[in-house]
């Protein structure tokens, strides 16, 4: 259960005693005080913040410029949230010019200085939580538990983050001696920054994968340009406020929002660029991994880029626990994860007491205004993802079988946002581009295998390898399954989410292949380095 404190006459949920991750909603969604205070602030939040002029933020200062682009909720078209900063490439630029100029002092800052400004950023989002969860709702039309547990979840990697670098006393280490006898014999190795990190982020986890990345980087002793998905500028401000805000020297860290044609692109390609960490499409991933290594010298990037995610069902399986994980991920957010469970491989001899008892689950998804306590799938992003999903439907229609879904919701009150069915599909071949490619819309592909080696055949027959799932109760099965499955996050017998829900310091979360550049997971012990070089000091005195 949550614990409360009462604090100036306001209930407010602190969330270090448990974790409120996507897989264990179950307490929280029965919560009524929860909801409650969830009410409250989305009442809150949209009496007081929604309307607002956000700023950039470069050099220690607050910046309008003049020119703005507006944003409006996806599940109502007619709540406009803010009005942002449209920053161009001169503000790109002058946020570089503002890192570099401030990393000589930030580097300089002790490791136990940083990791406290750190823990100061995460007693905030804590302070916050009930508010961000409300923003996220609005913003990305998160349901309510899960843009709870986005935010509790950031909180979390920020403090894992924290704790990881006293854990390891600044990665400052002694080493062993050429000539043991000699007490002038002095070796250490240091990671050390590299200086200017860029932070480019994602519309569908814009606090969780814009804090913790930003919180790494400082940490670590480096400084920030950070950009936001074009879609959420709100919860971008938000997340660069709380550094804003924090005892950082000016220019330590930089908010720029703006299109990514343009403030984005220049992040890339600045050569004043020291390292990134980029979350979003294969193409740019790619693009951006290219341009690591072709200049002056080779310069680190920390990529995600999305998955095609299987999951195995075994004749052993419990199909209630199968049913159950493959529906919260494959429609949990609407689809739009890049952990979404896209394609399920089913045993023959439980396939379609499985395909009956999924389609029965899926049809009975509650799709609405996410501010509602019983929504469970709320809308798309906006309206290109819209126009997607319909052309991927008429695909599906064409060339498969849909067994529930492949509909644009536009009756009556869900007219005003971008809403769509969860769909499946089966009877697509394996080489159908909707079974290849990432698509970030709620359909999924459902096909029929004899063997569980042609199911891992197929599961594995993709370029991308972040996560994948395993249903049968046979524990030699459970191993051959983690054996042979090619990707960084892995579950087997997971009722809270087949593919989805990893938590920091419990579930690594990541991939490899085309899913990701570094073979290291967010949230786990060998993130940090990521963000640092190793140097090799001798003394001999």
């Amino acid at each position: 259960m949550f614990r409360r404190q009462v604090q100036s006459g306001r209930r407010e949920f602190v969330t270090q005693d448990i974790q409120i991750t996507y897989a264990t909603l179950s307490d929280a969604e029965e919560d009524s005080g929860l909801q409650s205070a969830l009410d409250e602030a989305i009442a809150r939040v949209r009496r007081q913040w929604l309307g607002a002029e956000l700023p950039l933020f470069i050099g220690g200062e607050e910046l309008y410029i003049g020119e703005t682009f507006e944003t409006v909720s996806p599940f109502d078209t007619r709540l406009h949230l803010c009005s942002a900063q449209k920053g161009t490439v001169v503000h790109a630029r002058a946020a570089v010019e503002a890192a570099a100029d401030a990393f000589p002092t930030w580097r300089q800052v002790s490791w136990e200085e940083r990791v406290e400004i750190i823990r100061g950023i995460a007693a905030r989002l804590n302070e916050q939580i009930l508010d961000l969860t409300a923003l996220l709702v609005f913003e990305v039309g998160k349901s309510r538990m899960e843009a709870l547990a986005e935010v509790a979840e950031t909180i979390a990697l920020t403090r894992y983050y924290a704790e990881a670098m006293e854990r390891n006393e600044g990665f400052l280490r002694e080493m062993g001696k050429l000539d043991p006898d000699d007490p002038g014999e002095h070796n250490f190795s240091v990671l050390r920054p590299y200086g200017v990190w860029a932070v480019i982020s994602p519309f569908n986890f814009p606090l969780a994968l814009s804090a913790a990345p930003i919180a790494a980087a400082l940490l670590t002793g480096n400084t920030v340009v950070f950009k936001a998905g074009s879609d959420t500028p709100y919860s971008g401000w938000k997340t660069a406020q709380l550094f804003a805000e924090a005892s950082l020297p000016p220019g330590a860290f930089n908010y720029v929002s703006g299109p990514g044609s343009v403030v984005g692109r220049e992040l890339q390609e600045n050569a004043g660029i020291d390292g990134w960490t980029f979350t979003g499409s294969h193409d740019v991933g790619m693009s951006i991994l290219q341009r690591s290594v072709s200049g002056r010298y080779p310069r680190p990037a920390v990529v995600e880029m999305g998955g095609k995610n299987p999951a195995i069902i075994s004749r052993t399986a419990d199909l209630r626990k199968a049913t159950l994980g493959v529906m919260r991920a494959a429609f949990g957010l609407t689809g739009q994860k890049c952990s979404a469970c896209s394609r399920v491989y089913v045993h023959e001899g439980v396939y379609d007491a499985f395909r009956a008892q999924l389609v029965e689950m899926t049809r009975d998804i509650s799709i609405g205004d996410p501010t509602d306590r019983s929504t469970f799938m709320g809308p798309l992003i906006n309206e290109d993802a819209c126009d997607k999903f319909e052309r991927y439907a008429a695909l599906a229609r064409s060339d498969g079988q849909v067994l529930a879904g492949g509909n644009r919701l536009a009756d009556c009150e869900l007219a005003r946002g971008y809403f769509v069915e969860p769909t499946i599909v089966e009877g697509l071949p394996e080489d159908h581009a909707l079974v290849k490619e990432e698509l970030f819309v709620p359909l999924l592909h459902l096909a029929r295998v004899a063997t569980l080696d042609e199911a891992m055949a197929k599961a594995n027959d993709t370029k991308y390898g972040l996560t994948a799932g395993f249903y049968g109760e046979d524990e030699q099965e459970i191993t051959w399954f983690f054996e042979h499955i090619e990707a960084g996050t892995t579950y087997a017998n997971r009722a809270g989410g087949a593919t989805t829900g990893a938590w920091p310091g419990v579930q690594p979360f990541g991939g490899w292949k085309g899913s990701g550049s570094t073979g290291k997971n967010i949230g786990g012990r060998y993130y940090l380095p990521l963000y640092l070089r190793e140097q090799s000091q001798t003394t001999i005195g």
